[in-house]
């Protein structure tokens, strides 16, 4: 339930999980503007394709190694919430942003997508964002702001993550505590 410890690696390579969707976009975006003409196959297009296929690649390895690293604990929920939804509506326009607005077939486009890439990272990794994750939404993951006892302590207003609906109980609920 409560899972190990995570690392700054693995921390990382959950925020590039977040962006999951944007990298298979902006790569399908780029290959389908080769295929039809629209777009030449030059070294700065091919670059940017296989940086978003890593990107993807590393966050397919990322959600494995997080999903599988767990420690699960019965614990008793002593009150839950449904914040899924809460904090996507302001990520999303970042996904607009790169999808629509950017021509990554410039380098200095692609230079300013990747530094912004970094930039987001580094406020999503130090404010341990990892709630708002749409790639784990998709793949059926709910966030929840629980207050939850283990062993006669309490935690109020944490982050779970979980496959299943939690609500109050006792059980482990296939999920993760995030912050």
């Amino acid at each position: 339930m409560l899972g190990k410890k995570r690392t700054l690696f693995l921390n990382i390579c959950l925020y590039i999980s977040s962006y999951i969707p944007l990298y298979f976009l902006i790569s399908l975006k780029e290959i389908i503007d080769i295929l039809t003409g629209n777009l030449s196959f030059d070294v700065v297009n091919a670059v940017m394709i296989i940086f978003n296929l890593g990107l993807i690649l590393l966050g397919l390895i990322s959600v494995f190694v997080f999903i599988n690293q767990s420690d699960y604990e019965n614990i008793e929920i002593l009150s839950c919430h449904n914040i899924t939804k809460d904090d996507f509506l302001p990520y999303f326009p970042l996904f607009v942003l790169f999808a629509l607005a950017f021509e990554l077939e410039y380098l200095s486009m692609a230079v300013v997508y990747v530094i912004i890439l970094i930039m987001v990272g580094v406020v999503y990794i130090k404010n341990e964002m990892f709630h708002i994750n749409p790639f784990l939404n998709m793949i059926g993951y709910r966030t929840y702001k629980v207050t939850y006892k283990l062993k006669d302590k309490i935690f109020e207003d944490k982050n779970l993550l979980s496959l299943r609906s939690v609500e109050k109980g006792y059980g482990a609920t296939n999920g993760f505590i995030l912050k």
